[in-house]
């Protein structure tokens, strides 16, 4: 708890200094952002985590340089996995992955394994969430529909995407076949979106490295690696710069657009062909 109250004195006097710098009073900020002036003052004052739009419109009325922002968000993003920290459960640490993803305005997705969250249908999304955990089921249910919710970012303008996946990940199958035929259709469906690229390492290609884990970059500031018991979240600049070299290693070997939807209809029918044995 101190840790939290420290970060939110510091966020405070980050935001004050910032203020000051741009020669504006708290009442000028307050307009400027489209905010109330109190919500200035307590964000100040320590005695407010201010949402991630709030942030947004506050970095925008600042006019914020590149190196401010992503002091700002460094700051935030600490608070805010201490935040989750206090929150038990699934559902709380879907809660706060989703406030992330929120708070960022480009993401670049790697995965090896399985369907990345924000492109994952609900039920994939229900035995994602659970996957090596002895789970409380109200409590999955619940953190399979944050994670749900949360995809309605992918549809917001002013965001982009970059997913890139080893065709295992996609042939990996939880649940049954039918499952991923439903997942399949909802990966032709996202990659149709103007601001979303999604591409699929076939496995016919040879691979630029191993794909040892999974990764989310936002922003180009930071980089995610999930685990069964939390996240590990990179901030120094090399180590996001090597999980961005990776990822455009990884990226220049995937296919896209109408041959990424080509390969989907031949991993399609080998689930067709799997789900015939499960129904004899």
């Amino acid at each position: 708890m101190d840790n939290r109250r420290d970060r939110l004195r510091a966020l405070g006097e980050l935001l004050r200094r910032l203020r000051k710098d741009a020669g504006l009073t708290g009442k000028d900020l307050a307009q400027r952002a489209g905010v109330a002036q109190p919500t200035i003052s307590r964000m100040e004052t320590g005695r407010l985590l201010p949402t991630p739009e709030t942030v947004e419109r506050v970095a925008v009325a600042l006019d914020l340089g590149q190196d401010a922002r992503r002091e700002l968000d460094t700051l935030l993003l600490r608070l805010r996995e201490e935040v989750s920290q206090l929150k038990s459960g699934l559902a709380g640490r879907e809660a706060a992955n989703a406030a992330r993803v929120r708070s960022s305005r480009w993401m670049a997705v790697f995965s090896s394994a399985m369907i990345p969250a924000l492109l994952q249908t609900a039920e994939y999304a229900r035995l994602a969430v659970a996957v090596g955990r002895d789970v409380d089921e109200d409590d999955a249910a619940k953190a399979a529909a944050v994670r749900v919710d949360a995809q309605a970012v992918l549809f917001e303008e002013g965001r982009r995407f970059a997913f890139v996946l080893t065709e295992g990940a996609v042939r990996t199958w939880p649940g049954s076949p039918s499952l991923m035929l439903a997942q399949l259709d909802r990966l032709v469906q996202v990659s149709t979106l103007p601001h979303v690229r999604l591409g699929v390492v076939p496995w016919k290609v040879e691979t630029p490295a191993f794909p040892l884990h999974g990764f989310s970059i936002f922003d180009g500031t930071m980089s995610v690696v999930e685990s069964l018991t939390g996240d590990l979240t990179l901030t120094e600049a090399a180590e996001v710069g090597a999980h961005e070299e990776a990822f455009e290693a990884f990226a220049s070997s995937a296919v896209y657009g109408d041959e990424l939807r080509v390969l989907l209809g031949e991993i399609g029918a080998d689930f067709r062909e799997l789900a015939k044995h499960f129904d004899d």
